[in-house]
């Protein structure tokens, strides 16, 4: 089969697409023929091993895992003999950053439970955009966040791959959102039904004497302390992307903050959940949640899907065809 495999960490120029040994399904595992595979920030760290800390994980001196990509969906093409909750011709969308990544190649042997039955009313890119940054967006707003009916919302980052997410997870829940963007992805918060939008590039959030119940940081440079001032009293941050320096200080100044106000401030990582996905598949198929997908790209053009994605302005997802 043919897959885009990395031997060594470093710039999209690093990766190979080449002829690799089809994987064979193990007892408890799923072969998936994938039809398509998304862009996601984790795939960025398993390329660049960016930060430092990251490589702990998927390899102190090289990658651990050849094939990256998370996202995935596909058709089951074969199954072990332990596996209960599929079989042959599935339709099936899934997260594998927990269980060996592999999905920017033509097959891909799974657990089951990284995997869920595919939204019927979705294409396999579609479906493909939504497994890391889908559950991310719900984790982050329902685990972390504790989004409760008729709270006041505020993503900051909400036209990318994630924002575009949580826009609509939250309002699904009930929330009045507001999403923080650029000019031009202003229509796309509109058509995500937004209630209202800010726009970075002429005013700064954090001026406008508004205050929220919640706060999603999923992009962006600015201090704790913007953050910390627009929440209300008894309100959440949760830091879920953006520069590192925002990062270090959600980490650092965070617990301070939660312990010595009644604000809280803390940094989120997402976990691949199969309950979660089906989650998302019943939000997808009643149409609450629509993923939004800014380019696609074939499985060889990896590199330059790379490439795009780092320069941080995708419109919703990246997607790759096979």
């Amino acid at each position: 089969m043919k897959a885009i495999v990395s031997t060594k960490y470093g710039p999209p120029d690093v990766l190979e697409f080449k002829e690799v040994v089809k994987p064979i399904p193990s007892d408890n595992q799923v072969l998936v023929k994938v039809h398509a595979s998304s862009v996601n920030y984790g795939n960025l760290v398993l390329l660049r091993g960016e930060p430092f800390l990251a490589r702990f994980a998927f390899g102190l001196l090289k990658p651990k895992y050849a094939i990256p990509g998370g996202d995935i969906a596909g058709t089951v093409e074969a199954v072990g003999k332990d596996v209960v909750q599929f079989q042959p011709g599935d339709g099936v969308f899934g997260d594998l950053s927990g269980c060996g990544w592999g999905g920017f190649a033509e097959y891909v042997c799974v657990p089951e439970q990284a995997l869920a039955l595919k939204p019927s009313n979705l294409s396999f890119s579609e479906a493909a955009a939504v497994p890391m940054a889908g559950v991310t967006a719900l984790q982050s707003l329902r685990d972390k966040g504790k989004i409760q009916p008729g709270q006041k919302v505020l993503i900051n980052g909400a036209s990318g791959g994630v924002g575009t997410f949580a826009v609509q997870i939250a309002k699904a829940l009930g929330a009045e959102v507001t999403g923080v963007c650029s000019t031009r992805n202003i229509d796309i918060l509109d058509s995500l039904g937004a209630d209202h939008s800010i726009d970075y590039t002429k005013e700064k959030f954090a001026d406008n004497n508004q205050t929220y119940d919640l706060i999603l940081g999923v992009n962006g440079h600015q201090p704790i302390s913007d953050y910390k001032r627009t929440l209300k009293p008894n309100g959440i941050f949760v830091h879920v992307g953006g520069s590192s320096a925002q990062m270090f200080q959600a980490m650092t100044l965070g617990p301070w903050i939660s312990k010595t106000s009644s604000k809280k401030v803390g940094s989120f990582l997402q976990r691949a959940n199969q309950n979660d996905l089906v989650f998302m598949k019943e939000l997808l198929e009643t149409g609450k949640v629509k993923p939004v997908i800014d380019r696609q790209y074939k499985l060889s053009e990896v590199p330059e899907a790379f490439r795009y994605f780092e320069k941080g302005h995708a419109q919703g997802k990246v997607v790759i065809t096979m």
